[in-house]
């Protein structure tokens, strides 16, 4: 079995990568792609980023084939239509103001897979077919009601019926979703009452089990979207393939503070254990946020509370394969890059510009992780 990482630097671009390899038909790979040059056009650096992704297709990524990708940018307004106008629409995609924090105007992360079978279903979430395995991703949902509450409510409401058409329900097949909330501050408190209201009505409770989720500042192209939704989906799958982590050592249950998610996820399959890690921040296991004001001792913290989540699913930060690292205060991404810089090289990440739910967080970070059954 082999696991490999690199950067791989390419014309006006650079890319990390992961590899995992278990020596069967099925391998993954994971790419975050950067511009490498601040100074070129919106445009300039799109293009480098979707020309080095290419390279990597023809090259150390050859016979992979897309499932999931997501698209970091700095300005939505601006340049989210020229994304649709140029992505290959291969595989479920994402588009989300986010801003890389290292200048540039945009990221790539995309998730790849080999030995397997891609399409659009009926329902109109995005397949990955192996075996008896429907892997069903979606990236950017959205709809213009009135007020967050009630476009989260629509966006369950309208993801509850595409799972029913694939034959799946929210409680027995979501494994992961993805709440990009405009102004966070402000609507995050909608998006928390719409989850709880669906979730119960769905039978997901503190006594049975919610979520992974992220729930992260991020906006769309059209400032009336208050919510985009990314999810995914696995049908095939049995309630004893999914488990929950806790790390009550140093984490709370988030039903404790009135919301409604898991701290993390993980899910066996004959050959593979995948783990799918919340966005986690300096947080102790009476949810208070810790250290607060101290953006060195937080991030320290928060990367604690990951490791001892992945720890209980029998994995270490070798086993990690990307992380997107969300910032509240861009004067924070010196020290953070530095960091992640000294402790992380190679590894696929992104920091990006996008505030937390709470204001005492200065950082978070999500993650996921493979290791070999």
């Amino acid at each position: 079995m082999s696991n490999n990482q690199q950067t791989i630097k390419l014309n006006k671009a650079r890319a990390e990568i992961y590899v995992f390899d278990n020596g069967s038909e099925v391998r993954e790979a994971h790419a975050m792609i950067h511009a490498d040059n601040i100074g070129l056009t919106y445009k300039e650096q799109l293009d480098a980023v979707i020309e080095a992704y290419s390279e990597l297709r023809s090259g150390v990524l050859d016979g992979y084939v897309a499932v999931f990708k997501r698209y970091y940018l700095s300005d939505s307004a601006n340049q989210a239509e020229m994304v649709k106008e140029l992505d290959t629409k291969e595989c479920a995609v994402s588009v989300v103001e986010q801003p890389p924090l290292d200048g540039t105007k945009i990221a790539i992360w995309v998730y790849l897979m080999t030995g397997v079978q891609t399409r659009v279903s009926e329902s109109g979430l995005f397949e990955v077919k192996q075996g008896k395995y429907r892997h069903l991703w979606n990236g950017s949902a959205f709809n213009m009601a009135a007020s967050s509450e009630y476009q989260t409510h629509h966006l369950l409401t309208e993801y509850i019926e595409q799972l029913e058409k694939e034959g799946c329900t929210l409680a027995d097949n979501c494994i992961r979703t993805w709440f990009f909330v405009s102004s966070v501050d402000l609507n995050y408190g909608g998006v928390v009452r719409a989850r709880n209201h669906v979730f119960f009505t769905q039978g997901l409770t503190n006594q049975t089990h919610f979520i992974a989720s992220t729930g992260i500042g991020g906006r769309q192209a059209d400032p009336n979207v208050l919510v985009q939704f990314d999810n995914y989906a696995i049908d095939g799958i049995s309630e004893e393939q999914i488990h929950y982590l806790y790390a009550p050592t140093h984490l709370n249950r988030t039903s404790d503070y009135g919301v409604s998610f898991e701290r993390g996820t993980y899910v066996d399959y004959e050959d593979r254990r995948h783990v799918f890690i919340s966005g986690t921040a300096s947080i102790d296991n009476k949810g208070k946020v810790v250290h607060t004001g101290d953006i060195v001792c937080q991030t320290e913290r928060m990367l604690e509370n990951i490791q001892v989540l992945l720890a209980e699913a029998e994995c270490s930060w070798e086993h990690v394969t990307q992380m997107s690292v969300y910032l509240r205060d861009v004067a924070d991404y010196g020290i953070v890059s530095k960091m992640f810089a000294e402790r992380f090289p190679d590894k696929p990440y992104v920091i990006v510009l996008a505030p937390v739910c709470r204001p005492g967080w200065l950082i978070e970070t999500e993650c996921m992780a493979v290791k070999e059954m």
